[in-house]
């Protein structure tokens, strides 16, 4: 049997949706492996395991329901710590952000949470987003999981590496100069900067 974590974001959404599994499993999945794994990877600047949770069962809730719309239903998504998500740290991999709690969602956050995602965490990025490699002073450095000596890139880093780890099915990630393109091609990922 293939494992939670190992689906894609279609199949998980398709499986939620048929009642082949519930959300909240395949969120306790990716929690589980992101404990696990997430330092060795840098991806994460924070883990939301109560959030994630709680909106897993909204979702599991709303499919018991009859309603089965979101085209991304159930799916693991975390943000890049870039964006606000509100009650949730918002650091931005800025030392000088230390302990600062969003007061209100980002307009992608709202998106997302619309297309029925649930979110994992915040991923890692550098500071304010600025180099094109994920080294913040927050928390341990971004790496590619097919070689741990090298960077995930930047500064979505976090964010590939968590993909790439199998610790969530997809990430929000952002680009202005390369910090999609460059994280997946570290990370051996498909890095979609939409238009």
């Amino acid at each position: 049997m293939t494992e939670l974590t190992e689906l894609d974001a279609l199949t998980v959404a398709r499986g939620v949706r048929r009642g082949d599994f519930a959300s909240v499993e395949v969120t306790q999945a990716h929690l589980a492996r992101a404990a696990r794994l997430s330092d060795a990877v840098g991806a994460f600047a924070r883990l939301t395991p109560e959030l994630a949770l709680a909106q897993a069962a909204a979702v599991d809730a709303r499919v018991g329901s009859g309603e089965v719309d979101g085209v991304l239903l159930g799916v693991p998504c975390p943000i890049k710590d870039l964006n606000p998500v509100a009650g949730v740290g918002f650091e931005a991999g800025s030392a000088a952000m230390a302990g600062y709690v969003a007061e209100v969602d980002d307009d992608i956050v709202g998106w997302f949470r619309e297309a029925g995602t649930v979110m994992l965490g915040k991923t890692a990025t550098p500071e304010f987003g600025l180099p094109c490699y994920t080294e913040p002073e927050t928390g341990p450095a971004a790496r590619t999981p097919w070689d741990l000596r090298r960077s995930a890139g930047g500064s979505s880093g976090g964010a590939a590496a968590a993909v790439a780890t199998g610790l969530a099915p997809i990430a929000h990630a952002s680009d202005a100069g390369g910090s999609i393109r460059i994280p997946a091609s570290a990370c051996g990922l498909v890095g979609l900067k939409a238009s």
